[in-house]
């Protein structure tokens, strides 16, 4: 696999416009007939955009998170499952650049330079809670390691090349292992069966006694002893594909209404787009939009500004800043998404137009990491200074 190489932040931006227009044109389609975006995918990874972390003494473009966020908002505005494939790509890339040792680095941002995909085998079904990690990474008296356990919600497994694993060693301790898609007792089960995000792929991962070459696994519970921003920016990114969301789902619901819709006979008006309680709900929805794209650039900022002096406070202030973000454009998505059909009227309804597919990626993106915690996070540091945890959730 070969992949152009991007050379800035500017760049990756125009290339990801172009992608998300590219892709925009397909998404109704392929979310009507649950058709995974395989070319779609190859596309992303020959483009260069899914390499665009890799620091730039590796050869990469090392774009700020105000870029990759940005990267993320366009491609939701196209295709809510779509963008959401790469996220965990980008999750374990800054497990790499944090934990890998130089000759771990050195191979893994190879290997992205080259378009190669990361996916993700992390949750887990059944357990206590989301941290309730069972999966159990064994060592082997030559330095391997074993993994067993099951996994779910296993978005972008199913395309990539390489599957970061979530797992526990001996000692309790999470590590995570880079296990090639072909890899013996593997097997990638494509049963997600969600109502929205339909072509992410999200599935079951069985791990069935799977080796792991020792260099191929990195301490991840050292993530955590110190200030960071792997939560951060994990968050980040769902947060712009929110956005990505309400903003595809605002421009719908306008075209919609500029060339479909009637307007109501007490309005006395020519044209729907005329209507003035139309043009008010609107202007309500613009402001709940850019509300979380601003929220969206406040806090990539936080994280770049934080990246470049990493202390307590300084990781603090970014998680709380994503947190905020996160908030607003989970309600903004699913706010927007749900009004596209009250501002556009009866006809919006019918099935065969799948506009409904913006509510339904909306409200099923939105379960990740429940924002009543982010909320209580925020409460937390406004009244008593108290930081926010170190965790990947936040």
């Amino acid at each position: 696999m070969s992949a152009h190489v991007i050379a800035d932040d500017a760049e990756a931006l125009a290339v990801a416009a172009s992608l998300a227009e590219e892709f925009r044109a397909g998404a109704c389609a392929r979310d009507t007939e649950r058709r995974l975006p395989r070319a779609e995918l190859d596309r992303l990874s020959a483009s260069g955009l899914l390499a665009v972390t890799v620091p730039a003494d590796h050869g990469g473009a090392d774009v700020s998170a105000l870029t990759l966020a940005e990267i993320f908002r366009l491609l939701g505005t196209a295709d809510g499952s779509l963008a959401q494939i790469p996220q965990s790509h980008f999750a374990y890339v800054n497990v790499i650049r944090r934990q890998g040792t130089q000759e771990q680095r050195k191979f893994f941002f190879a290997e992205l330079l080259a378009g190669r995909r990361f996916g993700n085998a992390q949750s887990e079904a059944g357990g206590k809670d989301v941290q309730d990690i069972r999966t159990r990474l064994e060592s082997r008296p030559d330095g391997s390691y074993v993994l067993t356990g099951v996994k779910h919600y296993s978005t972008g497994a199913l395309f990539a090349d390489w599957i970061p694993v979530l797992a526990r060693a001996e000692d309790d301790r999470l590590h995570v292992a880079y296990v090639p898609s072909d890899a013996p007792g593997l097997t990638v089960i494509d049963d997600w069966d969600g109502l929205g995000q339909r072509t992410t792929a999200s599935g079951t991962v069985r791990l069935d006694g799977v080796p792991v070459p020792g260099d191929r696994v990195l301490p991840h519970h050292l993530t955590f002893e110190g200030p960071q921003l792997h939560g951060a920016v994990a968050q980040l990114l769902h947060s712009a594909i929110d956005a990505g969301i309400a903003a595809g789902a605002l421009a719908e619901a306008a075209q919609f209404v500029r060339t479909k819709s009637r307007p109501w006979f007490e309005s006395g008006v020519e044209a729907a787009a005329e209507e003035p309680l139309l043009i008010q709900r609107f202007g309500e929805l613009d402001l709940e939009v850019r509300a979380a794209q601003a929220l969206l650039r406040e806090a990539a900022r936080s994280v770049d500004a934080a990246r470049a002096d990493l202390t307590d406070d300084t990781a603090a202030g970014a998680s709380l800043a994503v947190a905020a973000a996160k908030v607003q454009a989970a309600r903004a998505a699913v706010e927007v998404s749900s009004a596209l059909f009250e501002v556009s009227g009866t006809r919006s309804a019918l099935h065969s137009l799948n506009l409904h597919r913006h509510w339904r990626d909306a409200r099923t993106h939105t379960l990740h990491d429940p924002t009543r915690w982010k909320i209580q996070h925020l409460g937390r540091f406004v009244l008593n200074g108290t930081r926010p945890p170190r965790h990947g959730l936040l």
